[in-house]
């Protein structure tokens, strides 16, 4: 287990120290296929670090309340993605910062292992530890600055995509 705390992308960069204040905040949980560990909608507060197995993300595509009279809508959720072990993906980091609803739902797709904590656990971190808690502060942001762009990018094509069908249904 120790090589691996070494592996995770979150903890590139800190040092013995470091890792070791940051082990004291996470625990180690096993959670079985077919469970929800993040629901959309619901709120939250904790941060999850795959380490072994599978899960997928996925994302209501109508607003709560709205329904639309397509036939080809059999299920109003997307897949946005299909994730493993090998990248160490985090999931929930968001309500380390803002503790607001969910904003997606992961699903775990094979028994899994995961690195838990909490927004107290993370804040009691950053008060007593504010070197370490700053270079994870720094990660968060970077994640955050990453998925916004990449929405931004995804925003321009489906705006532009839509623009084209409305122009051509004219």
């Amino acid at each position: 287990m120790t090589d691996t705390w070494k592996s995770i992308p979150m903890f590139d960069g800190l040092n013995s120290e470091e890792l070791s204040h940051v082990r004291d905040i996470f625990t180690k949980v096993a959670v079985r296929a077919g469970t929800h560990i993040i629901s959309e909608g619901e709120e939250g507060d904790e941060m999850f670090i795959l380490i072994d197995g599978k899960v997928k993300i996925s994302k209501a595509m109508l607003i709560k309340g709205m329904s639309l009279p397509l036939s080809e809508v059999k299920n109003p959720r997307k897949v946005l993605a299909n994730l493993d072990d090998t990248t160490f993906p985090v999931f929930g980091e968001i309500a380390l910062i803002d503790n607001d609803q969910r904003s997606a739902t992961v699903t775990v797709v094979e028994d899994s292992d995961f690195l838990i904590t909490n927004r107290d656990k993370f804040f009691d971190l950053i008060q007593k530890h504010p070197v370490t808690g700053n270079k994870l502060l720094l990660k968060i942001g970077k994640r955050l600055s990453a998925t916004v762009r990449r929405n931004n990018g995804e925003l321009v094509k489906l705006t532009t995509a839509l623009a084209l069908a409305l122009s051509r249904s004219s």
